[in-house]
């Protein structure tokens, strides 16, 4: 049993991947304060897409154990910064330092990542990404998505944006740290947007600072995303680029139906009006009324709301076979690849054999979605 247990839990042993010796081993630290584990599947989703990148999630009495000699890479994702370090804890913390500094693996930070690699004075962190956060006492400006530009230095190792002005990501109360040029980190993307969504927030403290950064520690290396590539449709793929990048591996290029920057074409923040029009459109999704709830999706996908993506899945089960088309085209076209084993389950429960036929070339197209070949 105790070889059975190995077995199903070893990055080396993903279902959803065969490990070879040139995987790259990448954990997703799953302690307490990963967004209630919404930031751990999207990570973990986004890492599948690269066929050499073999994704597990790791625990802090994982790391206790030795699990850190297993991996290549760590990621920290989105949540809640200190609460993420306080599941750490002090011991383990220091695994993690050693990890990078001596054993030159990479780590990455996701907007509640970069907060507990961050160096911010009085903020409980692993103090390894040498900026602080601002901390300014309106860290949590809002969400939304967000206008930013590549800088010569991202546009090396995003070589697929190199032509494109304004680029868009996912925001959400992500880390704005305080040098919006240094010497001491390698600004890769900075905000073209002004994130100050609440009353009474000071303006202008966005423009001009970092969206992605990198820097050096010790022997390892280091990636920082103040924002959420991992949910913003066209831009996943962000998420296998940095890990390649940190572990020292070749940066491969995936599919043009998943490089998509154009996507993605104006900034859209949310205020209180943005916010309303979410919950209000999440209510009309339970309507008797078919038309309004494709109307809703349609509304929410417009201001690129974020959970509504996953709001969208229990849509698959609905009894009306165009609501059931609609939510499995939203998932596709979000690349949600989480709900594969809820399309399939659709799918098989199909009793429509022209709408079967078109649910399942929507499931295949999730399914290509992962393990794409290197380019």
């Amino acid at each position: 049993m105790l070889a059975v247990v190995i077995l199903l839990t070893s990055c080396a042993n993903n279902e959803n991947q065969a490990a070879t010796d040139n995987n790259i081993k990448v954990g997703v630290f799953s302690g307490g304060g990963s967004g209630s584990f919404i930031g751990l599947i999207e990570v973990s989703e986004a890492l599948k897409i690269d066929k050499e990148i073999t994704p597990c999630e790791v625990t802090s009495e994982e790391i206790m154990q030795g699990k850190l000699n297993e991996l290549d890479v760590l990621i920290f994702p989105g949540g809640s910064g200190s609460t993420e370090f306080n599941n750490l804890g002090q011991q383990a913390a220091e695994k993690v330092r050693k990890f990078a500094y001596e054993d030159g693996k990479g780590l990455i930070g996701i907007c509640a990542g970069g907060f507990i690699l961050s160096t911010t004075p009085g903020y409980p962190s692993l103090q390894i990404f040498p900026e602080p956060d601002i901390r300014d006492g309106y860290y949590d400006r809002g969400r939304g998505l967000v206008a930013f530009h590549l800088n010569e230095k991202g546009k090396e190792i995003f070589y697929e944006l190199a032509k494109e002005d304004s680029l868009y990501i996912q925001y959400y109360d992500g880390p704005i740290f305080k040098y919006p040029e240094s010497d001491r980190a390698d600004i890769l993307a900075s905000f073209y947007s002004d994130v100050a969504n609440k009353p009474g927030y000071p303006e202008g403290t966005t423009p001009g600072k970092l969206i992605f950064a990198t820097s050096e520690y010790g022997k390892g290396k280091v990636f920082i995303s103040v924002g959420h590539p991992e949910a913003t449709a066209g831009m996943r793929w962000i998420i296998p680029r940095m890990a390649r990048w940190v572990s020292g591996n070749e940066l491969v290029t995936y599919s043009d139906k998943l490089i998509r920057p154009g996507l993605n074409h104006k900034e859209v923040l949310y205020f209180s009006e943005q916010i309303k029009s979410e919950k209000k459109n999440f209510w009309k999704l339970f309507s008797e009324d078919d038309s309004i709830v494709i109307n809703a999706l349609d509304e929410l996908y417009s201001i690129r709301s974020r959970p509504s993506i996953r709001w969208s899945i229990g849509l698959l089960r609905h009894e009306s076979p165009e609501v059931r088309m609609h939510a499995a085209k939203y998932l596709l076209e979000t690349e949600y690849t989480d709900a594969i084993p809820d399309m399939q389950a659709a799918v098989e429960q199909e009793e429509d054999q022209e709408q079967k036929a078109e649910m399942e070339k929507i499931l295949i197209g999730l399914k290509k979605i992962v393990n794409q070949p290197a380019k």
